[in-house]
């Protein structure tokens, strides 16, 4: 199995940031046998922000425990500085307060180190085409979270600001489904469009609304009741 999307299409790559070398290695191994590129691993925080810079892997495998520095921060540094990186936590940590505080550093996912192998490749397949990856019993918390920062007041724009980006009724509609807690796949199944379809405009609509990552697109519609609709 090659992780391609298409002929011409290069396969994913992928780093792998654990502290404990043959959990590492055993985690690139699987993922390269199952025909991720991985371009680097760290063992460390500091190890691991600059090694992503140079390698400009597009998904993360991150655990949250490492020395230097913690993952959270290691997530929040790299995801504030490319908003094309993706990040999976893959975390021994099943704790509420762990899950929530790597989501809101802008984590994509958050697996559980008891994932079997054909889980994890498939996880990190997902996370790179931009979908949330949670551990089962780990996505309605994430998303009740959401809920209770959108109850909090907010200085963004309303939705009858002039200043307030305009999006199409497409962008709109895939939002709403984003919203509520909708897979990229499930959302063109839903809409009968390409999978790629549904990129693009989650991508367009990340630039129209200034914001850097999913977590914040799913904020920013609950806080606008677009999940109700």
């Amino acid at each position: 199995m090659t992780e391609t999307s298409g002929a011409a299409r290069q396969p994913v790559r992928v780093m792998v940031v654990d502290d404990h070398p043959m959990w590492r290695d055993a985690v690139a191994r699987d993922l390269a046998a199952a025909g991720f590129e991985v371009v680097a691993t760290a063992g460390d925080g500091p190890q691991a922000v600059r090694r992503a810079r140079a390698a400009a892997p597009d998904v993360l495998v991150l655990d949250l425990n490492l020395p230097g520095m913690p993952g959270v921060r290691v997530c929040r540094e790299l995801v504030g500085a490319d908003s094309a990186l993706r990040v999976l936590v893959l975390s021994a940590s099943g704790e509420h307060a762990d899950v929530l505080e790597a989501v809101k550093s802008g984590a994509t996912g958050y697996l559980l180190k008891s994932a079997g192998a054909e889980e994890l490749v498939d996880a990190v397949r997902r996370t790179a085409a931009g979908d949330p990856v949670f551990t089962p019993g780990l996505a309605g918390l994430v998303l009740g979270e959401y809920r209770r920062l959108a109850s909090e007041p907010a200085p963004a724009a309303g939705p009858a600001d002039p200043a307030a980006p305009r999006l199409t009724e497409r962008e709109t509609e895939v939002l709403r489904l984003v919203a509520k807690g909708l897979s990229y796949k499930q959302i063109a199944e839903r809409l009968v469009i390409s999978h790629r379809t549904v990129q693009n405009h989650v991508q367009n609509t990340l630039g129209k609304l200034q914001l850097h990552n999913r977590v914040e697109l799913v904020r920013y519609a609950i806080e606008r009741g677009l999940d109700e609709a």
